[in-house]
């Protein structure tokens, strides 16, 4: 392939007959929603399966799963959520629109992962959960982090969206003990072009039970009276959106090797670059489903970082700048921040100023492409940094 063309990458969402086929089925059913329908029902079956949970229970969208699994844990007005100070605001957001304050903390240079040490500096007698974010696929020290969780008795939400079908000492996510939430959205590893699930651990049969009740405004399962039993919201997912996401579970195991396998070459030519460096791997995170290709420029600013990200794009990358630190956005500080000023909050998370100051991300689609198309992304990005 001639360096100087822009490669070509698969397109995303991926689709055949499958998706065709299960919304026909769904079409046909004569039943749109989950309360008369099969769709759903099937796919939180297959799904809780899939990453080895009791229950899954799917919603409208990844953010909606984050704020309901927080709720069933007990999240509200005078509590405290530890969460990554670099990832999505969603992590933050969905505790806050709870009442709750979010704690952002800081995340390990080379994982971009939260840190555990960080985690316990930050815990008060108000901290009711710990959320660490798997970013890009990469899973976080689970290890650390249960070792803290039953020190202390602070509950884990992992936030997956970036981890479907991802490993932790050969361990799925819902094989960890604690309940964690998933995304559909468009760009993800599997895609509805929004929804949401949250996976329930064995044991946690009572929060799936309230989850439930909350996520269909309160209303138990075979109720014909409109008993209310608990105060809720409508974030049920229909069923259109499941079965296109059934086709999507049976692909995924695929596209994850697949990813992988590419990710092992794009990284050995991203860290033979002068002065690039790619996101670090955990031999523990026996298996990553590479949500991101992500690589950090150390020592670029922030606005040289962004016009590096334009010449990638403009060479025919699906190049982006890496999340702002959640404390540096105005919507963090509009309710449910830390009593206490953004510098002092950024004092202590110097590594995640530094990655969201540095960091460049490819979309996922780049990894689903051949070799060739590898090595020319490699290329593009050497010559791009070259000129920054």
């Amino acid at each position: 392939m001639n360096a100087r063309q822009a490669p070509e990458f698969p397109a995303w969402p991926q689709y055949d007959d499958a998706e065709r086929d299960g919304l026909i089925r769904a079409l046909e059913q004569g039943q749109w929603w989950r309360m008369g329908g099969n769709e759903v029902d099937s796919f939180e079956r297959e799904f809780a399966d899939h990453h080895g949970a009791e229950h899954a229970l799917a919603i409208t969208n990844g953010t909606h799963a984050l704020e309901l699994a927080l709720q069933v844990m007990g999240v509200g007005p005078g509590t405290e959520v530890i969460v990554p100070g670099f990832t999505f605001i969603s992590s933050s957001q969905a505790a806050q629109r709870l009442g709750a304050v979010a704690v952002p903390v800081d995340v390990h240079p080379d994982t971009y992962n939260i840190d555990a040490a960080a985690v316990a500096a930050a815990i008060t007698p108000r901290t009711k959960v710990i959320m660490p974010v798997h970013m890009a696929g990469l899973m976080a020290d689970m290890d650390a982090l249960a070792k803290l969780s039953a020190e202390t008795g602070v509950a884990l939400l992992q936030d997956a969206a970036h981890a479907h079908g991802a490993r932790w000492q050969g361990k799925r996510v819902g094989q960890l003990g604690s309940i964690a939430a998933f995304s559909f959205q468009n760009g993800k590893l599997m895609t509805a072009g929004e929804g949401g699930a949250v996976v329930f651990p064995e044991g946690e049969s009572e929060r799936y039970e309230t989850a439930f009740l909350r996520h269909s405004c309160g209303r138990p399962r075979e109720d014909r009276r409109y008993l209310h039993r608990i105060a809720g919201s409508n974030m049920r997912l229909n069923e259109f959106s499941a079965s296109v996401l059934r086709a999507q579970l049976r692909r995924l195991d695929a596209q994850i090797a697949l990813r992988d396998e590419r990710w092992a070459l794009l990284s050995r030519l991203l860290g033979a670059i002068d002065g690039v460096v790619p996101q670090a791997d955990d031999v523990r995170a026996d298996r990553k489903s590479h949500y991101m290709a992500m690589f950090r420029v150390p020592g670029i600013s922030e606005e040289g970082r962004n016009a590096l990200v334009d010449r990638l794009v403009a060479a025919g990358l699906p190049a982006f700048a890496a999340f702002r630190a959640i404390y540096r956005t105005e919507a963090f500080w509009e309710i449910g921040a830390p009593d206490e000023p953004l510098e002092a909050v950024a004092e202590r998370c110097p590594n995640t100023d530094a990655i969201s100051r540095d960091c460049v991300w490819l979309h996922h689609r780049v990894l689903l492409a051949g070799e060739p198309e590898i090595h020319a992304a490699a290329e593009i990005i050497a010559d791009a940094v070259a000129t920054a």
